[in-house]
């Protein structure tokens, strides 16, 4: 399966941006999907997961009650609504999808994930 992340931007701490996810390939309804990022002189770290069937959603603590994962599979499209940002949000958003069966013990480990799209810029500053 091919991603392809956008949505990206600057913007001012407190503001929103919404990331897309467009997916092509095969059925995208059969895969997991996730949103991580990097920012300059970190590893990569996750931020959201949300199982094929969007019935169960996952976050990161840090980002917990501002962000929200969500997917339409009829749009073949992963979606990642960014509220309240703040400048240490700022760094390139990857989307992507994996087949992993036990997706609950897997989903904020980016090993675990077969397909990777290319990044999105975000970046948030005053």
């Amino acid at each position: 399966v091919q991603l392809q992340a956008s949505g990206g931007g600057l913007v001012q701490p407190g503001d929103s941006l919404r990331l897309s996810c467009a997916t092509s390939g095969r059925t995208f309804a059969n895969y997991h999907a996730g949103w991580f990022r990097q920012a300059p002189g970190k590893e990569r770290e996750f931020v959201a997961g949300i199982r094929r069937s969007g019935d169960a959603t996952y976050y990161a603590d840090y980002v917990k009650g501002r962000f929200t994962i969500s997917r339409l599979n009829a749009k073949n499209t992963v979606y990642l609504q960014m509220n309240s940002l703040k400048p240490e949000d700022t760094a390139v958003y990857y989307c992507a999808a994996t087949s992993t069966v036990s997706y609950s013990g897997a989903y904020d480990n980016a090993r675990r994930y077969n397909y990777w799209g290319k990044g999105t810029q975000v970046t948030v500053s005053s």
